[in-house]
């Protein structure tokens, strides 16, 4: 008899658990679609994992090459371990290869893994197009709209892009496409040591001139194009209120930002305009935030 595999109970990097599920299939095992379907439905939760980390950006003090290959081998076996609740994914498998195979004359089992194989195939060549965009996802997009972190993110900062765009002329979605770009959609904004929040959506730093309070926070700067890390001090707010109407305040007082204002009913000459006056160093700042602005919101 061969001893089966539990692909739940396994290391996800297990070598040893996919040849026993090929063994299993050429002893005509009765659990080799199902293992098979487990396997695949773990492969797709590592891929919305691995998008997920592909969006969000990697600006860490510690972000290298060695924290990055643990990372991937943890998503793995993270999806190896969410897997065993399911998503639904397996069972589908089974109830569509068994109605499809249950009729041919090879070894049942044989033909399931076969089948399934190629099944994972193509949901490994798939990749949703929202968890690839710039901008971390949440998934599918509910009833065909935007994806609910980005609508959430609007609904609550709406009000406050309308008010500035009033007294700036730069459309409001533009100004919530470059919070979106500062901030990760909200999801890494610049707290105080002590977990207070900054409201620095536009991550405005605090030269000399400023008299309100200040955060600090390692930054990415571009010198050169090449990134380096630093701590740099911040502005820190009251409300997200504030932080929009100083936003129109440096745009509208500082000559640097002229053509910005000039160019502000253009998505491109917009994030064009922010990158030229040294708004951000990031060398692809403005193709970031157009995209952003013209694909997302």
């Amino acid at each position: 008899m061969v001893n089966r595999i539990n692909s739940s109970e396994n290391l996800a990097i297990d070598a040893k658990n996919l040849e026993s599920l090929r063994q299993s299939a050429r002893e005509n095992s009765p659990e080799a679609l199902k293992t098979a379907a487990k396997q695949f439905e773990a492969l797709f939760m590592n891929m919305i994992m691995k998008s997920m980390r592909e969006a969000t950006p990697q600006d860490g003090i510690f972000d290298n090459e060695q924290s990055r290959m643990y990372t991937s081998m943890l998503d793995t076996q993270l999806s190896q371990n969410l897997s065993k609740r399911g998503l639904g994914l397996a069972d589908m498998l089974v109830r569509q290869l068994s109605a499809n195979l249950g009729g041919q004359a090879e070894p049942a089992s044989a033909s399931y893994y076969k089948a399934a194989s190629a099944q994972a195939r193509q949901y490994a060549a798939w990749q949703p197009a929202e968890l690839s965009s710039a901008a971390p996802a949440d998934g599918v997009k509910p009833n065909g709209g935007q994806p609910a972190h980005v609508q959430a993110f609007q609904d609550r900062l709406r009000s406050h892009a309308e008010e500035a765009s009033r007294t700036t002329g730069i459309p409001a979605k533009f100004m919530l496409g470059q919070a979106a770009l500062e901030t990760g959609w909200g999801r890494k904004e610049i707290v105080a040591a002590d977990g207070t929040p900054s409201y620095n959506l536009f991550n405005i730093k605090a030269g000399g001139s400023w008299k309100g309070r200040v955060v600090e926070a390692v930054t990415t700067e571009y010198v050169d194009g090449v990134p380096q890390k630093r701590v740099e001090k911040f502005r820190a707010y009251d409300s997200y209120a504030d932080a929009f109407r100083d936003y129109g305040r440096l745009l509208r007082s500082n000559p640097r930002y002229e053509n910005v204002l000039a160019n502000a009913s253009d998505v491109s000459g917009f994030a064009q305009g922010l990158q030229r006056a040294g708004y951000a160093t990031d060398p692809n700042y403005a193709s970031k935030l157009t995209n952003i602005i013209t694909q997302i919101l």
